[in-house]
């Protein structure tokens, strides 16, 4: 893994700390538009299990050339025609909704 790879999947390990979909919108934009212009991003929010929440990040670039580059170097796939980034969060207190 190149040691741009590792820094970016650092950062995406950082998305974890986002207390909102608001805020994790922002930081998931801002984290792929190193690749290209974000088109489309949709979050989707569940409970994977009692000690964890997840949340789907379907999103798309200008190009598909973009989107490969951002699925090598993030170690991230494809759902249908979108790139998908998943983010697990602790739960923790009843009042932080994601």
């Amino acid at each position: 893994m190149s040691e741009t790879g590792a820094v970016l999947r650092e950062r995406l390990q950082a998305l974890r700390g986002c207390g909102n979909a608001a805020s994790l919108q922002s930081a998931v934009s801002e984290l792929c538009a190193e690749f290209g212009r974000v088109t489309r991003l949709e979050i989707l929010t569940l409970a994977a299990e009692a000690e964890k929440r997840r949340a789907l990040c379907l999103l798309r670039l200008e190009s598909e050339a973009q989107e490969r580059q951002l699925m090598r170097s993030l170690g991230v796939s494809r759902f249908g025609e979108d790139v998908l980034v998943i983010i697990d969060f602790p739960f923790e207190s009843p009042g932080r909704v994601l």
